[in-house]
């Protein structure tokens, strides 16, 4: 299987092109901040300083994890489907912002232990009744890793829109995320590792146990696929391909935060010109996703302490988005307001 070649955006000459547009609206030189940061990075995506924001969307992935059976999270695993179902029925969090925003919100199953037959508005993408248990056995095979990642990239190309957050659904992520992170970053494991769900300290603790035994155990894995068919999830690794084909569509890419991060981490271990196109939504108050980002010297939009995936906080940054295009594609010019640069305010 192809993974998409990346192109990186940088471009010198329309970077000063997006940087002039905006020093001529009328107001003092960089007091929008981030948002003049955030238009010149979509610039860069679209190749153009006409910046449009077309069909919003935002994909949530969900899965079961095997290594739940290590006894490391709060809520059991039947809690996987049933949010799915929440979703369906429109009540979770991620159906309330999606709304507000405008954006369109699809659901897929990557690999939920649950038998939901033909659903209107569930897309599935099974790959498999959940992984196997990491602290004993790969996750996956390599073979069903790639077919993941396929099966994220073909979602993918079926899009027509240009901006595409990520969301996620999956109890027992968190443990895979962090393993992840553990493997790719280097970062010692009681650094990745949180309450998840809302685990007490000694669950934590136990947690870590659990991530460093089966570490150990596949001390050999190395290489970025071969970690994540090892440690990830069915979830995890339809959007690292989901994202890979985004990005090589120069699509926006919102990324959410810290299971949706290790998704991403692996991505760029294979495309790093991926981080390019990423927008970070927020910093989650997930353990891990702070350190995480900045091994992805990300600069994360929000910080709302929030740690409940689905994509919330990709669905929540999208207002930032819409004003960075807005303002670039709306806001007057000192000449065309007949304004003088030095009768704005300081």
């Amino acid at each position: 299987m192809p993974i998409p070649h990346i192109l990186p955006t940088a471009n010198s000459a329309l970077s000063s092109k997006l940087e002039h547009a905006f020093n001529s609206k009328t107001k003092p030189l960089g007091s929008l901040g981030l948002l003049e940061t955030l238009a010149r990075q979509i610039g860069l995506i679209q190749q153009s300083t006409q910046l449009t924001l077309r069909d919003p969307a935002i994909i949530v992935f969900a899965a079961d994890h095997g290594v739940v059976d290590e006894g490391i999270s709060a809520y059991p695993q039947s809690v996987t489907w049933q949010m799915v179902e929440n979703f369906l029925g429109n009540g979770a969090a991620i159906n309330v912002f999606a709304r507000q925003n405008n954006s369109a919100l699809y659901i897929v199953d990557a690999g939920v232990k649950h038998d939901f037959g033909p659903r209107d508005g569930l897309i599935d993408r099974k790959q498999g009744p959940g992984t196997r248990n990491f602290a004993r056995e790969p996750a996956m095979s390599r073979e069903q890793c790639l077919a993941a990642l396929q099966a994220g990239m073909d979602l993918v190309a079926t899009l027509d829109g240009n901006v595409l957050g990520f969301g996620e659904m999956g109890i027992g992520n968190t443990t895979a995320a962090a393993a992840l992170m553990h493997k790719l970053t280097q970062t010692p494991v009681a650094h990745c590792v949180g309450a998840g769900t809302g685990l007490s300290v000694d669950g934590i603790l136990h947690k870590q146990k659990v991530i460093e035994a089966a570490v150990a155990h596949h001390a050999g894995v190395t290489d970025p696929l071969d970690v994540l068919a090892t440690f990830g999830g069915f979830e995890i690794a339809m959007m690292a391909g989901a994202m890979l084909k985004a990005a090589e569509q120069r699509m926006i890419l919102l990324i959410d935060g810290f299971i949706v991060s290790s998704a991403l981490l692996v991505a760029a271990r294979l495309q790093p010109a991926i981080l390019d196109y990423c927008v970070f939504s927020h910093c989650s108050d997930e353990h891990g996703h702070r350190q995480l980002l900045a091994s992805l010297a990300a600069r994360p939009l929000l910080q709302l302490d929030l740690r409940l995936g689905e994509g919330t906080g990709a669905a929540l940054a999208l207002p930032l988005l819409h004003a960075a295009v807005n303002f670039m594609r709306e806001m007057a010019t000192f000449a065309s307001a007949q304004v003088s640069e030095k009768s704005t305010p300081d």
